[in-house]
């Protein structure tokens, strides 16, 4: 037998054996044969390309069940994978064990208006640091526009000069030899969540309510994208009574236009509150009880429950996630739980769990982890 570390090849068993170690659902060949349903002398080959690659470890004897000991299977501590939230003035960037976990992160300031090849610069200085502790055997980096995801690019970005059509993936990739995977925030957040919650099966919504609006579909466990990487983008939804604000996408009346953060200082202000400039100002006046703050965080809310009834109807997910410094305020839950229960068909809300995600703001690097780690170059062994 001969193992060919160069070979690589997507295959399904061989990103399952990693799974299974790392979510500790299996810890010895044995194991994962019974799991998979595969002849021992598959998983024999798959473990061994996984050991040989630094992948996976060998740590001592496991139990005997009778006849010889199994060799104890873990993920390999000294591997990992970087992970990148790059928003337009800020960068959150993270370090993940092989299994996914995130180890440690850091931010630090970017202004994505000096076009990518300064921007990207700044991180590398981060990811320079952390490849000096161990091996780097993929990058996941989150970017704040819609991405192309065939060629690691954004695609029409707003207010990021230089950007469109620069393959962020490719450029990264050649600096550190790993593969490198790249999406949009709010998919890369649903995805985070979702594999928190639920593995790799079920169906799910992420909505990333901040100053602006976001959001990410998971079907049966990975995302939906939609046949232009538009899928989930409920920000350009028109709402009943919303006026007629001008939004950035050219129409009137937009969700965005009612529900974002950005709308409710915007409100705020036109109403005299002349001290408030951010969506935590109008947030922290909510949490105060300010009469006019609170109704306009339990407006948005009930705006984006309406949005979301007729994508629950349609779509029937096991859970709505929402995201974001929105997703802090209780009465705006409240308003979202309020308006798709009452708006949708008793069947599609009757499993639904509408809730904070659990993964706050690491919620993007952990979807960013786990895009790179599948698609992170896992090698096969041939006989």
């Amino acid at each position: 037998m001969t193992n060919s570390a160069d070979t690589t090849v997507d295959d399904p068993h061989t990103r399952r054996i990693l799974d299974l170690v790392a979510r500790g659902e299996a810890r010895s060949r044995t194991e994962l044969a019974a799991l998979l349903g595969v002849a021992a002398s598959t998983v024999g080959l798959r473990v061994q390309s996984l050991l040989d690659a630094g992948v996976l470890r060998e740590a001592g004897d496991g139990t005997s069940r009778g006849g010889r000991r199994p060799r104890v299977l873990q993920i390999a501590a000294d591997g990992f994978v970087l992970s990148a939230d790059l928003g337009g003035g800020h960068a959150r960037i993270g370090r993940h064990s092989l299994s996914g976990a995130l180890l440690d992160s850091e931010s630090i300031a970017v202004d994505v208006t000096e076009g990518p090849e300064a921007t990207l610069d700044r991180l590398a200085v981060v990811f320079d640091r952390l490849t000096s502790t161990g091996r780097v055997h993929a990058i996941g980096i989150s970017l704040p526009g819609p991405v192309d995801i065939a060629t690691g690019s954004v695609d029409q970005p707003s207010r990021m000069p230089g950007w469109p059509g620069f393959r962020v993936g490719e450029h990264l990739s050649t600096r550190y030899g790993v593969p490198v995977a790249v999406d949009n925030d709010a998919n890369l957040a649903a995805l985070g969540e979702h594999r928190e919650r639920f593995g790799h099966t079920g169906h799910s919504i992420t909505v990333k309510a901040g100053t602006a609006i976001g959001s990410g579909i998971i079907v049966d466990g990975r995302v939906h994208r939609g046949a232009t990487s538009a899928a989930g983008d409920i920000t350009h939804t028109r709402i009943d009574g919303s006026g007629d604000i001008p939004c950035s996408c050219g129409n009137t009346g937009c969700l965005e236009t009612v529900a974002s953060g950005a709308s409710l200082v915007r409100q705020m202000r036109e109403r005299g509150s002349d001290s408030v400039h951010t969506t935590t100002d109008v947030l922290s006046l909510a949490r105060d009880a300010d009469p006019l703050a609170t109704t306009l965080v339990r407006t948005a809310g009930t705006h984006l429950g309406q949005a979301l009834s007729g994508v629950v109807n349609f779509f029937n997910p096991h859970a709505v996630f929402l995201t974001g410094s929105m997703s802090a305020s209780e009465p705006f839950i409240a308003a979202v739980r309020s308006r798709v229960y009452e708006a949708c068909h008793p069947l599609a809300t009757q499993r639904l769990r509408i809730e904070s995600a659990t993964t706050g703001a690491d919620a993007i690097l952990h979807g960013a982890a786990r895009l790179a780690l599948e698609g992170m170059d896992l090698p096969v062994a041939t006989a």
